[in-house]
């Protein structure tokens, strides 16, 4: 697709992690586009609810209409890929201006959610899950 003439120049670069999805996001002056794994943002994530979630340090910052968002997205599922790119975006927009750290921080923005998955431990159904117990 013809992305590629929209996103030239100078940008900030930064990585989003969530569980095991990892997001490099590049931010451009811009018109407020969202551009992930060359697909747009409502085609690559349709629900409403995860958009909204990408969209939130934009809004919170008061810039949607000021930056075009580029960004790849690896691993995960959707949830945790959609809150990956949106702590990249959150940290692309402290680099471009650290006036709205306080901001960012104060929404919960800027902190890494480093949960992830607890493995499978042995004798048990899943992590913690024990096996049903019969009396006889």
């Amino acid at each position: 697709m013809g992305y590629k003439a929209e996103f030239e120049g100078k940008y900030t670069e930064a990585v989003g992690r969530r569980k095991t999805a990892i997001a490099r996001v590049r931010m451009y002056p811009g018109k407020g586009q969202i551009v992930i794994n060359n697909k747009e943002l409502n085609v690559f994530f349709p629900l409403q609810k995860l958009q909204e979630k990408v969209w939130t340090p934009l809004t919170v910052a008061g810039r949607k209409e000021s930056f075009n968002v580029q960004a790849k997205v690896v691993g995960g599922g959707i949830t945790g890929q959609a809150e990956a790119v949106r702590l990249g975006i959150a940290r692309c927009l402290l680099l471009e201006d650290q006036d709205l750290k306080a901001t960012l921080k104060k929404s919960g923005l800027m902190t890494r959610d480093s949960r992830k998955r607890e493995r499978k431990k042995p004798g048990k159904r899943s992590a913690r899950r024990s096996p049903q117990w019969s009396k006889r």
